[in-house]
């Protein structure tokens, strides 16, 4: 919006103000200046400031309400309008013969003001207003129209005008009654800007008697416009239901100034002061202007309730204010209740409990329904960067819960799996593999029609998808929630792990020929995923609702010691597989995180050792050994013999062949020796590994290779 620093300097004085320091004003206050704009009008320089408002502030969509806020950001007073000070005893006269009506009557059109204006015959636009059109970047074009931009402009409300006398000779009467309904379905409606429309019931229009007048708060209808012969006008100014207009808008694909301004949930306020001037405007150049009340209905404005602002509240969320001495303190309540003022807040102050009761007007209740909006508000008004920006000191970080811990320790196991971490959406296809009960009533997709019953076919279809690209195959889990039961009465709500892995030829060996991952590797890999979290499990046969995604005979039932279910393993089903074109040996699992969390903190805590700050030193050893010599015996005699500091062994390979004698095996450790206390040498170990090959060939008759 171009706001001409000339048309607000009328308002509220600003001359006296540096532009810079006003468009910080205006920053800090919410309103961003996109630009400075230098204009040359009749000779004359001028500035003007395209200024974004926020969409929740409708009072500020006019140069009053602009000139508002700026008074209130610099604490200046506003010069009150000539017209505004007149417009009292007309605003009474009409309120005599308003008709109120209710809610249920028609909540799309809260305000239906009509009134009659006769005697029209001088359309001439004064070079001032035709200057400040052009100061708004707005082109005059000597007729109605600039009465109307120059009333939006300057009031925020947008003016309807129909010529009175077309109606009349259309309806065959003066006498008429105007009404807000819906249109009829294919019904066609040509505007004013000669497009025809086919409206639907999900339209409202204005209507004379049966007339059609206009699309409701967008635009009008051709046949009922003015023209230059237009003597008598019916003005129309209302108050329409801001979601209404937008789906109005939208449906049609038509968005005007007029509808533009109704989206942002336009108040009546200062309705019958922006009619009053449009007419005292067009009064300027046809001084015998007569004026009649044609219609004026209303739905009573429901009192707002006020909102409690405590001063300890305001001194925990803003903090503490800047002071030239960089002393400490807060704002103080007599500011506060200075800002209240500023903004033209209604308010009562408790001083013994420090605390304001505040009513907010209506034209502000769209963006003020909190104490943290007031809070705000004082805020601008002090400048937040007048306060001092500090970290809070935070004594104790807080704990982590069960659930958080769950996560984490589950993340890190999976991670070093191989696994990588998986998100889909909640909302699934209806037609998936499962049976997905709670269908959405009203769905944006067919893809997003249903919340899943399970994780699983989400984690096959991304595999799948994978694969038609090119791509390796992922092997991945997914946290996430799973829904069951009916909405209406039993509704589940639970969060599950779930893991898709396998379905790649690999080998262990490089003389090894590829191979998949058997069912029993499978198993071991998930077995190992329940050692690292310490979960003791019983693996059974499914007897009954066999989920369809798994093998009918390659599936197992998880439950724990104490007999709680934890989930289900096992292999895709081969028709499935066959059908998705992925391969058949592909393994899924899907477990309980709440049944999870609660047996790891059953389970006891793991006691854990120093980690050593030495260097480690590795050696191998290889040699021949009787076959049927169990491993747990050399590990043991080995442990015994290398002293403290052998920690660890290792298998490194097994192999058997023609140059291997019949009946034994040729075995290479991996010995791992570390100390606590000092940094090994090579010296030393080579002398323990020495004495190792010795306990070998003495205990075990082994052969050490070279």
């Amino acid at each position: 919006m171009q706001i001409p620093l000339k048309w607000i300097n009328e308002l509220v004085n600003v001359d006296s103000i540096n532009l810079d320091d006003l468009i910080e004003k205006l920053t800090l206050g919410g309103f961003e200046v996109e630009e400075i704009i230098e204009l040359e009008i009749d000779g004359q320089h001028q500035l003007a400031l395209d200024i974004s408002a926020t969409a929740n502030r409708s009072d500020n969509l006019s140069i009053q309400g602009m000139a508002t806020e700026i008074a209130a950001l610099l604490n200046k007073s506003t010069t009150i309008s000539t017209y505004s000070s007149k417009t009292s005893a007309w605003k009474q006269q009409l309120d005599d013969h308003i008709v109120r009506i209710s809610n249920q009557d028609n909540s799309n059109c809260s305000t239906l003001l009509a009134i009659i204006i006769e005697n029209l015959s001088d359309f001439t636009v004064p070079k001032w207003i035709k200057q400040k059109l052009i100061s708004s970047n707005i082109t005059p074009v000597n007729n109605l129209l600039d009465f109307q931009n120059y009333i939006l402009l300057e009031t925020g409300y947008p003016v309807a005008l129909y010529d009175f006398n077309k109606i009349s000779s259309k309806l065959n009467s003066s006498n008429f009654k105007l009404r807000i309904s819906k249109a009829e379905n294919n019904q066609e409606f040509t505007a004013v800007n000669d497009i025809t429309y086919k409206l639907n019931s999900s339209n409202l229009i204005l209507k004379a008697n049966n007339l059609p007048l206009s699309i409701a708060g967008i635009i009008e209808n051709k046949d009922c416009y003015y023209s230059k012969k237009t003597t008598s006008l019916l003005i129309e100014g209302s108050i329409f239901n801001a979601a209404t207009i937008r789906q109005q808008s939208r449906s049609l694909g038509l968005r005007t100034d007029r509808s533009a301004r109704y989206e942002k949930s336009l108040k009546n306020t200062y309705l019958i002061e922006s009619i009053y001037r449009f007419i005292s405007l067009l009064r300027i150049s046809n001084p015998n202007l007569i004026c009649k009340l044609h219609t004026f209905t209303q739905i009573p404005e429901q009192k707002l309730e006020p909102i409690l602002l405590r001063y300890q509240t305001i001194s925990e969320i803003l903090g503490p204010i800047k002071t030239p001495n960089e002393e400490f303190h807060y704002i103080t309540p007599e500011i506060i209740t200075e800002y209240l003022n500023r903004l033209n807040f209604e308010f009562s102050c408790d001083h013994s409990n420090l605390s304001w009761e505040v009513q907010i007007p209506h034209s502000r209740s769209e963006d003020i329904t909190r104490e943290i909006d007031l809070i705000e508000e004082i805020g601008r008004l002090h400048g937040f960067n007048n306060f001092i920006t500090t970290l809070p000191k935070i004594k104790n970080i807080g704990n982590e819960d069960p659930s958080y811990r769950t996560r984490k320790k589950l993340t890190s196991c999976l991670l070093n799996l191989g696994f990588n971490e998986l998100i889909h959406y909640s909302l699934v296809n209806e037609k998936t593999f499962l049976n997905n009960e709670i269908k959405l009533i009203n769905p944006l997709l067919s893809d997003c029609s249903s919340l899943r019953a399970s994780l699983l076919p989400n984690l096959i279809k991304t595999v799948q998808e994978n694969l038609k690209q090119g791509n390796s195959f992922i092997e991945g889990f997914e946290y996430g929630h799973v829904f069951s039961g009916e909405i209406e009465t039993k509704f589940k709500e639970k969060e599950y792990i779930a893991g898709i892995f396998g379905g790649v030829k690999t080998k262990l060996a490089w003389s090894d020929p590829e191979t998949a991952l058997t069912w029993f590797e499978a198993k071991g890999k998930v077995e190992q995923l329940l050692k690292q979290l310490n979960l003791s499990t019983d693996w059974k046969t499914p007897t009954s609702n066999i989920n369809p995604i798994m093998h009918s005979y390659r599936s197992s039932d998880l439950y724990l010691s104490n007999g709680v279910k934890l989930g289900i393993f096992g292999q895709i089903h081969p028709i499935l597989a066959n059908q998705l074109s992925i391969s058949s040996q592909i393994y899924l699992f899907e477990f309980d995180m709440e049944v999870i969390t609660r047996q790891l903190q059953r389970n006891k805590l793991v006691i854990y050792k120093e980690y050593s700050l030495y260097p480690k030193i590795v050696k191998d050893l290889s040699f021949i050994i009787q076959k049927d010599i169990q491993f747990e015996k050399l590990q043991e005699a080995l442990y015994c013999n290398g002293t403290k500091f052998l920690s660890e062994i290792n298998i490194l390979d097994e192999y058997r062949g023609n140059s291997i004698p019949e009946g034994s095996t040729s075995l290479c450790l991996q010995l791992i020796f570390q100390s606590k206390e000092k940094t090994l040498e090579n010296k030393e170990i080579e002398t323990i590994v020495n004495n190792l090959q010795f306990v070998l060939v003495d205990k075990f008759n082994a052969l050490i290779r070279t």
